[in-house]
């Protein structure tokens, strides 16, 4: 990244509610009912939260008239530069007038306090919907294509004053277009990446005065960064805005909605030519995620010239996939209401540089303001030396605590292939299909990554989450008479065979941990390790925040006694533990190793010329 571009760094999500400390879960709380308050106090009705990222809160409400209404609010914790965005926001969308993008209706300042209220877009956003089925289908896929090619094709042809502006959206994904499921119909929301475009689709300054061509900041980008799970490499890269950046963004969305992720980068694993997608679109989008620019501008002219083309495809009727998952899932009768978080560790060996230049520390450090632990996570993860296959992986597992699910992987690579041990216990049974699958992909993108290695993650339930605080950072962590960690029981009491027995201690040290537990804790893990029993605990020290996530489930009930005296022990015994990091230990209800030979690539799958043929 260079450094005017690491600069615009955008956080597409926070941490769960569950995971913040007491003080700033009340701040939050208390901050959303002072938004419902002032919106209510401006006569709207039905207010509730319906989204929210690192620069603002998102709520959903209705007028005097019962229109549906979208308000976004801006944090005012951020600096005035950060929250004058909203109002650029509210001036590029209220430029725009089309069907599939929603009308701004009003900006407005009460004291500090920024709002920008404009119509609702109809429908559920496509990152949730495609949570829910898993892959989208062709056709609506061609669909989709079309409504974005049109979108991208106004926004390129763009006039203001009788003068040719081109506008970027520069944050193009899933979650930001709106699905009409009646109507199948797309609306483009979330402009606070947009900015008038420097360079035309030819790469061509854009200059419409001799202003333009005075002014000094020619060279300079206005780009913001969108989500990186989605954008090309020149937005990426901090290079002058243009028109293609949204065909990036559009060939990233189309992909993964159609592979079923939650980014662009496996599609050398996973290529278009193998997701059953019509051979012309599957053509586009190959070259369009290719690493030549070339390809890519060819691809972004072909399709945007070709949409009637698209448009006049014939389709069979939609048919339901159906998913045999690769690893193991037990899937609950009843959907329970759980926040599923991913714990995973040992990453380092999935990059090809382990550590940040100066540079990039200094301007780490320069967004020290955001103080929000994702950050960090997703630089170090996603821009510190890592290959695209890697960066699909992690992306993968990620998507698998976008469902509620517990349970963990440990996944070990060979020479020969890959070995994978597994527990998922899936609490939502509408939606075992679409998860299936995004255990397949996990199983996918780990067969094609080739280098020795343990890579483990755990999934626990962010509610059960025990917080315990300290006034000094000298001072102990003790934890309140009524703290105990909680645990469930299996149905059935369960004996076990020593030789299937999964031990927590079997992966050994994990270089990514940098907590170390006193020995009356390990003494207790060490004991736990023997009883029948399937789960995860973590650490999280920080300064003044101690965090244990855990997720337990007795498996031998004639132990239940012993068990308890253990987790009590280890409560009891959290005064002893110093110094910051994590630490994290899982075990698995027994050994069942699932074994995969590596393989690059997924083979070619297309529709079929002839749609009847099916």
């Amino acid at each position: 990244m260079t450094r005017k571009g690491i600069r615009h760094f955008y956080i597409p999500e926070e941490q769960s509610v569950y995971l913040l400390s007491h003080a700033d879960a009340k701040k939050l709380k208390d901050w959303i009912a002072l938004c419902i308050a002032q919106l209510e106090s401006l006569g709207f009705t039905d207010i509730s939260l319906i989204g929210k990222g690192a620069y603002g809160f998102a709520f959903g409400g209705r007028d005097h008239a019962g229109a549906e209404l979208v308000f976004k609010f801006t944090r005012i914790t951020l600096p005035v530069s950060m929250q004058d965005r909203l109002e650029e926001e509210a001036f590029m969308q209220g430029l725009l007038s089309h069907s599939h993008i929603p009308a701004v209706k009003e900006f407005y300042q009460r004291g500090r306090q920024s709002i920008l209220m404009m119509e609702r877009a109809p429908g559920i956003d496509l990152e949730q919907y495609s949570l829910r089925e898993g892959p989208v289908g062709p056709r609506l896929i061609v669909k989709m294509a079309v409504q974005l090619g049109k979108i991208l094709l106004y926004l390129r042809q763009f006039e203001l004053d009788g003068g040719h502006r081109p506008i970027v959206h520069g944050d193009i994904k899933p979650s930001n277009l709106v699905w009409d499921e009646n109507n199948e119909r797309l609306s483009l929301i979330d402009w606070g990446s947009s900015v008038y475009a420097q360079l035309d689709e030819h790469l061509q300054p854009v200059q419409n005065n001799v202003l333009d061509l005075m002014s000094g900041d020619i060279q300079q980008t206005n780009a913001r960064l969108g989500d990186i799970y989605f954008i090309g490499d020149a937005q990426l890269n901090g290079e002058r805005s243009s028109p293609r950046f949204d065909e990036q963004g559009l060939a990233g969305t189309l992909y993964a909605l159609a592979s079923g992720q939650s980014a662009r980068f496996a599609h050398q694993v996973i290529p278009p030519s193998s997701l059953g997608l019509p051979k012309i679109l599957s053509d586009i989008l190959t070259y369009m995620l290719s690493d030549s620019v070339s390809e890519q501008h060819s691809g972004g002219d072909y399709l945007l010239s070709h949409l009637k083309l698209l448009e006049n495809l014939v389709f069979a009727n939609d048919s339901v996939e159906r998913y045999e998952s690769l690893l193991p899932v037990w899937v609950a009768k009843e959907r329970k209401n759980i926040e599923s978080v991913v714990y995973s560790s040992r990453k380092s060996f999935l990059r090809q540089q382990n550590d940040l230049s100066e540079q990039q520390s200094d301007e780490l450090s320069q967004l020290s303001y955001l103080n929000d632990a994702q950050f960090e996570r997703y630089y170090k993860n996603y821009l510190d030396g890592m290959g695209a296959t890697e960066k699909g992986f992690l992306a993968a597992v990620s998507r698998l605590a976008r469902y509620p699910v517990v349970g963990g992987l440990v996944i070990h690579w060979q020479p020969e292939g890959v070995y994978i041990d597994s527990s998922l216990n899936l609490q939502d049974p509408a939606r075992e299909q679409a998860f299936k699958h995004a255990v397949n992909t996990v199983v996918t993108l780990a067969r094609a990554i080739h280098r020795q290695g343990v890579f483990k993650c755990c999934l626990f339930d962010a509610k059960n989450t025990l917080h315990i605080e300290r006034e000094q950072i000298e001072a102990p962590f003790v934890a309140g008479a009524a703290t105990v960690i909680p645990y469930e029981k299996s149905s059935v009491s369960l004996s076990t065979s020593e030789s299937r027995v999964h031990s927590y201690f079997e992966d050994g040290d994990d270089p990514d941990e940098f907590l170390a537990l006193p020995p009356q804790i390990m003494q207790a893990i060490k004991a736990l390790n023997a009883i029948h029993h399937t789960g995860c605990i973590i650490f999280e020290a920080l300064e003044k925040h101690l965090k244990i996530h855990s997720y337990y489930r007795l498996l031998d009930h004639t132990k239940e006694n012993e068990f308890n005296a253990l987790l009590n022990e280890i409560i009891d015994s959290l005064p002893l533990l110093t110094g910051e990091g994590t630490c994290g230990f899982m075990k698995l209800p027994y050994k069942d190793t699932r074994f995969f030979e590596h393989r690059a690539k997924c083979a070619d799958k297309f529709y079929p010329r002839n749609p009847r043929a099916r």
